[in-house]
């Protein structure tokens, strides 16, 4: 599913227009981003939950040239999902096998 046909199938859902749909969305993330660069955990009940971690710096070896390099530690965005949707998720597999 493309961002066109997620904007219009939610439009469809709450019964709203596809470009505020839009509007609402890109809010949500703004919001969600906020928090995460304020060091906070974002959650949604039913849905998940968004961290920020931090990955620690680390040697590489480029396997062509066998020449080192040193990975600067760095920020990045992790999702755990919630049960609820873990459980939707294999109810869903266990239908389509």
């Amino acid at each position: 599913m493309n961002s066109k046909e997620f904007f219009t199938t939610l439009a469809q859902r709450i019964g709203s227009t596809p470009k505020d749909t839009q509007k609402m969305t890109e809010s949500l993330a703004s919001i969600i981003a906020d928090q995460l660069e304020e060091g906070d955990t974002f959650s949604v009940q039913g849905f998940g939950n968004f961290d920020v971690k931090k990955k620690l710096e680390r040697i590489v070896i480029n396997p062509t040239t066998k020449q080192r390099q040193l990975i600067p530690p760095k920020l990045v965005i992790s999702f755990k999902a919630s049960n609820v949707l873990k459980d939707k998720l294999q109810t869903t597999d266990n239908i389509s096998s």
